[in-house]
C-alpha cells in the first residue's frame, strides 16, 4: 500500500470540508451537533489507542479498562502524558518507543510511516510519527486557518519554518501545497538560507504572504532595511501568519509596512490547533477535530474558564498509527468566555501565554520567561521584541532580569517597562536594554528554530 492508496480523499473532504468552507462550516454547526462529532471520532481514537502498547500500559497502570470509558464526557478519567512518557518509551523500544499502532496491521496492509521529529527545543528530539491519512488531516487543518486569514493559491507565500528532520517545514509545504495552491518559497530558517538571501528572493519573487515564528520574521524586516528594501514596498508582504510569541500584531505590521498579521497555535505531535481569524479576537479551536483542555499546571484539575493553564491537547482525527489522547503540550493558555464577533460554535483561547515546564516562581508568583516580551512590546514601540530572560539568586533570593532590544537610547531610565511588568505580573522583575541585533548570539535567533528565551543562572551554579 503507497501513500495516497492509503488515504480515501472524497471520505476525508466529506467529513472535514475543504478549507476555503472553514467558516460557513462552524457558523451552521450547533454546539449539540459538534459534541456528536467530538464523540463518535473520540470513540473510534480510542478504541485503536487501546490496542497500542504504550496507551494500554498508561491506562491499565492508572487502573482502567476499555469498558471505562464510555464517551467524550469520560475522557478526565484518563491520565495525561507528556513529551517526559514518550522519551520514556523510546528508552524502554528503541528506536520509535511502542506509542504506534503499527502492529495493529497486517503486513500487506500497514500504510507507510511518516518519520520526523520535534526540534528538541526543550530536550533531546521526540520521534513523530503519522500515517497518510491523519497527516493529510493535519495539512487540511493547517489549511484551515490560511483559508481564514485570507492566503489563497493567488499568493506566493515565503515560509521560515525549519526542515531538516524537524516536522514543522516539511507540513507546512505540503498544507500549502496540497490544500491551499500557493507558490511557495521553502526558504527555511537562517541557517538554511541566509537571512539576507532570504530577503532577496522574497522581493525577486514578489512575495506576498510570510509564514513562520514570529521571532525570525521580525528580524527579517530589519535585515531588509539593512538591505535598503522597503517592506510592504520593495517586498509587498500583504499576509503574515505564524507564531507570534512576543511580537504583538502592531508591531509585527508596522515592521512589515502595514501587512495584515495572524497567530496561530500548534505543536509538532498534534498539528495546527488553534488559529486566528478576520475579527482577531482570540485564536478559534478546531473542536472536530482537536479536543483542547486547560488544566492546572499544578493539581492537572480543570480550571475555571479565563484562567491560565496548561494545554492538553486529544487529536480526533489521529486513528492510523500514532494515537494522541490528552497530550500535556506544557503550553500555557486560557480560554476566552465572550461570543465569538463571527457567529462561530468554537471555542477560543488567549494564544500561547508561555511554557509551564520552564516557569519561574519569584517570590511566590508563576511567570512564564516566554511571554514577557509580548507583555512590554504591546505598549512600547521603541522594543523590537528581541529579549532573553536571566534568572540568578542574589542574596538568597531569586531575581529576574529581561533583556530587551530597543531602537532608543540605551541609557535612559526603564522605570516604565518595570512598572508594566510589576502591574501585570504582579512581581518585581529588572528590565535591561540592547542595540537591535545585540542579542542575536545569545538567543541564537539565526540558527534555530525557537529562539532562547531563558537563560537560569541558578541551575548553572549546582
Amino acid at each position: 500500500m503507497d501513500y495516497f492508496q492509503a488515504v480515501d480523499y472524497p471520505s476525508l473532504i466529506a467529513e472535514y470540508g475543504r478549507p476555503a468552507e472553514f467558516a460557513d462550516r462552524f457558523a451552521r454547526l450547533s454546539r449539540d451537533e459538534l459534541r456528536s462529532i467530538q464523540n463518535r471520532r473520540f470513540l473510534e481514537a480510542m478504541a485503536f489507542a487501546w490496542r497500542v502498547p504504550f496507551y494500554r500500559r498508561h491506562w491499565g497502570g492508572a487502573g482502567l479498562e476499555p469498558g471505562d470509558i464510555a464517551s467524550v464526557e469520560d475522557i478526565a478519567k484518563l491520565p495525561p502524558y507528556s513529551k517526559a512518557d514518550l522519551m520514556a518509551s523510546v528508552e524502554a523500544h528503541p528506536p520509535i518507543g511502542d506509542f504506534d499502532g503499527l502492529d495493529t496491521y497486517a503486513e500487506d496492509d500497514r500504510p507507510p510511516l511518516i518519520f520526523q521529529t520535534t526540534s528538541g527545543t526543550t530536550g533531546k528530539p521526540q520521534p513523530l510519527l503519522f500515517g497518510p491519512r491523519s497527516r493529510e488531516i493535519q495539512n487540511l487543518l493547517l489549511a484551515r486557518f490560511y483559508a481564514l486569514q485570507g492566503i489563497t493559491r493567488d499568493d506566493v507565500i515565503h515560509s521560515v519554518y525549519g526542515h531538516g528532520m524537524v516536522n514543522g517545514g516539511h507540513y507546512v509545504r505540503e498544507a500549502v501545497t496540497r490544500w491551499v495552491g500557493a507558490q511557495m518559497l521553502t526558504a527555511g530558517t537562517g541557517v538554511e538560507t541566509r537571512s539576507a538571501n532570504q530577503v532577496s528572493l522574497m522581493r525577486d519573487f514578489g512575495a506576498t504572504a510570510l509564514i513562520g515564528f514570529g521571532d525570525f520574521i521580525r528580524r527579517l524586516a530589519e535585515v531588509a532595511r539593512e538591505a535598503g528594501l522597503q517592506p510592504g514596498v520593495d517586498i509587498p508582504i500583504r499576509i503574515v501568519s505564524g507564531h507570534l510569541g512576543a511580537e504583538s500584531h502592531a508591531s509585527m505590521s508596522e515592521a512589515w509596512g502595514g501587512a495584515e498579521v495572524f497567530d496561530w497555535y500548534g505543536v509538532g505531535d498534534t498539528g495546527a490547533i488553534a488559529g486566528e481569524g478576520p475579527d482577531r479576537s482570540g485564536l478559534y479551536v478546531q473542536e472536530d477535530a482537536q479536543l483542547l483542555e486547560i488544566l492546572d499546571v499544578e493539581t492537572g484539575a480543570p480550571v475555571p474558564d479565563g484562567e491560565a493553564g496548561d494545554m492538553v491537547c486529544t487529536c480526533l482525527f489521529k486513528t492510523d498509527i500514532f494515537p494522541i489522547i490528552r497530550f500535556n503540550t506544557h503550553d500555557v493558555s486560557r480560554f476566552l468566555t465572550d461570543a465569538s464577533p463571527m457567529g462561530l460554535s468554537l471555542r477560543r483561547i488567549a494564544g500561547f501565554l508561555g511554557r509551564s515546564d520552564n516557569m519561574v516562581k519569584l517570590r511566590g508568583i508563576n511567570i512564564y520567561p516566554t511571554g514577557i516580551g509580548a507583555i512590554l512590546t504591546e505598549q512600547h514601540d521603541d522594543l523590537n521584541g528581541e529579549f532573553v530572560c536571566h534568572v540568578g539568586r542574589i542574596d538568597g533570593r531569586d531575581e529576574m532580569t529581561v533583556t530587551i532590544e530597543t531602537t532608543g537610547a540605551l541609557d535612559r531610565p526603564t522605570e516604565a517597562y518595570e512598572t508594566l511588568l510589576r502591574t501585570r505580573l504582579g512581581v518585581e522583575i529588572k528590565v535591561a536594554l540592547a542595540a537591535p541585533g545585540g542579542l542575536a548570539e545569545v538567543t541564537q535567533i539565526e540558527r534555530r528554530q525557537k529562539p532562547i528565551r531563558l537563560i537560569d543562572e541558578r541551575q548553572q551554579g549546582r
